[in-house]
């Protein structure tokens, strides 16, 4: 990691908040991706979770000539079930038949099955992103990564060097942040850029809902095995849920104001979803980003069952206002002036164009680079964790700079994991006022 400086102006301007830019870096290689044509794409998944399995029946989905050849995962019993579950899918429509011997369990599975393909899904615990990312760029493979692509400042840099090295390859890169290959977000950006709501002055994000999945601890697993089973929980798989699920938002709001955060401040703890199995995170977080023009966007996002459920993205501008979940622009005065004319499920599934425009874009020669506003985004929800933690006004370019390495390179199941448990199984939890930026 190159030990300079990264001013945050370069790190904007160098860089696109346009999901799907065809960018070509200054970077001499020798590999440069060309067009496939009709040739058979071998396709290979790391990370055989629930999101992992349904972006490969996608990716299945998107082009007739696609074969899954490989599975990776740190467990067997994933890859298994995953496998069933794709098989099941398809049905006798598709022959979904992954050899044995290419279905690979363990910490450095993903590398065998990164080299059998052409395509790769990264689909594991985020923590990982940053160091599977790497090997596929270096290997020459094409990627569709889920969001976020890291856990921590370092891995964001990582991510961020790999993508010039993407672009200068002209490998193609999709970012799980959906809603960009969404026909209503593209639809309602399309009318902000046209200036119908001004320019943006405020705004309001949420992912506030009951919460996800809690994984209980088994006798006989060990500190490891147990966090890496749950690992929603911990912050060097997963980042807290104001990364990895509120990033959404607040990448919307990066996108349709047209820039990164200049700085954050903000609050959160955990109340109700405070119990062992919850690991370190926040179950509440509300964060203050404030842009470089001076717009001001409140996020809030809550893991509490029995509250209020919204996840929606709202902005006033200087001539109106628009709610992005219906769709609704109105002017200052609250009286309506547009309203999305497709219904909620009629559009096409985001999910699904986002592989469509992949393979099409590997197909044809193209080159879709979405690792750098991926990155970007990641390193947004990050500064608001760690306004949050610390209780501190922090700044983005504090945050690019930050030396915070949550998630270690490398792990064996001897390996002690980052985070351990007090005598009682409890872990440390982060605390506004003590807790330091690093």
């Amino acid at each position: 990691m190159k030990k300079q400086s990264n001013s945050r102006r370069n790190f904007i301007k160098t860089t696109t908040l346009a999901t799907g830019a065809v960018i070509t870096a200054p970077l001499q290689m020798n590999f440069m991706a060309p067009g496939l044509g009709n040739k058979k794409l071998k396709l290979a998944l790391v990370g055989c979770g629930g999101r992992g399995s349904g972006a490969t029946v996608q990716a299945l989905t998107a082009d007739p000539d696609v074969e899954l050849v490989a599975m990776a995962d740190a467990f067997h019993d994933r890859i298994e079930k995953s496998l069933k579950g794709i098989q099941e899918h398809f049905g006798e429509d598709k022959k979904i038949d992954v050899k044995e011997k290419n279905r690979f369990d363990g910490f450095d599975a993903y590398k065998k099955a990164i080299d059998l393909a052409d395509v790769v899904i990264l689909t594991t615990p985020p923590g990982f992103r940053p160091y599977h990312f790497e090997y596929a760029i270096t290997n020459d493979k094409h990627v569709f990564m889920e969001k976020p692509v890291a856990t921590d400042p370092v891995g964001v840099r990582k991510v961020l060097e790999m993508a010039k090295i993407a672009k200068a390859k002209k490998l193609n890169v999709v970012v799980g942040l959906q809603r960009h290959y969404q026909s209503k977000y593209i639809d309602l950006k399309k009318r902000i850029d046209n200036g119908v709501i001004g320019q943006i002055r405020s705004g309001q994000v949420y992912w506030n809902d009951a919460g996800v999945w809690v994984k209980k601890r088994k006798a006989g697993q060990s500190e490891l095995e147990y966090q890496m089973r749950n690992w929603y929980y911990f912050n060097w798989l997963c980042g807290d849920h104001i990364l990895e699920q509120h990033i959404h938002n607040i990448d919307v709001a990066n996108w349709f104001i047209g820039d990164y955060p200049l700085s954050a401040q903000g609050m959160g703890g955990r109340q109700v979803r405070n119990g062992k199995d919850h690991g370190e995170i926040f179950d509440h977080h509300f964060v203050e980003f404030t842009y470089a023009n001076g717009a001001v966007i409140s996020s809030q996002c809550r893991h509490i069952p029995g509250t209020m459920s919204r996840v929606d993205e709202v902005f006033q501008g200087t001539k109106g206002s628009i709610t992005l979940g219906n769709g609704v622009i109105k002017d200052l005065e609250g009286n309506h002036q547009f309203s999305y004319p497709i219904k909620w499920g009629e559009d096409p599934n985001p999910y699904q164009v986002e592989h469509d425009k992949l393979f099409s874009s590997i197909r044809s020669g193209g080159v879709i680079s979405d690792t750098e506003n991926g990155a970007k985004s990641t390193l947004s929800a990050i500064l608001g964790r760690m306004a949050t933690y610390t209780g501190k006004k922090i700044t983005f370019e504090e945050a690019l700079n930050s030396q915070l390495h949550l998630m270690p390179e490398s792990l064996t199941w001897d390996s002690t994991p980052p985070s351990i448990p007090d005598s009682n199984g409890n872990y440390s939890i982060p605390t506004p006022g003590k807790t330091k930026f690093i």
